[in-house]
């Protein structure tokens, strides 16, 4: 959002709910956590790095379904830290959507 003026992903996410008539909270999650750019790391420092650096809302979540949607999966790091985050919120399951996966020989392998 700070480099770009706007949040892709949540322009995704807010056109997938509205041809799936889907609600979509983009403040839910939150970064509590100052991370490094993921450029450059493997996909074991990509993990290590946003570890924790994501919290729900506290807004309930509780036995709900919950959709995360990014532009773009490298490793799947920043996906899992955030579903890691809901989780522990108690929802009941999270699913990642993706608009394209990045090609990299090491993105499949996380150590």
């Amino acid at each position: 959002m700070r480099e770009r003026g706007f949040n892709q992903a949540e322009m995704l996410a807010r056109e997938l709910g509205a041809q799936r008539n889907l609600p979509v909270a983009a403040d839910v999650i939150r970064r509590v956590k100052h991370t490094r750019s993921q450029v450059g790391l493997s996909g074991a420092e990509r993990i290590e790095n946003v570890a924790s650096a994501f919290a729900v809302d506290s807004r309930s979540v509780r036995n709900l379904s919950v959709i995360i949607i990014d532009d773009v999966c490298t490793t799947g790091a920043t996906l899992g830290a955030c579903a890691n985050a809901l989780l522990q919120r108690e929802a009941r399951q999270v699913w990642a959507y993706t608009l394209t996966r990045a090609y990299r020989d090491d993105a499949d392998t996380l150590n």
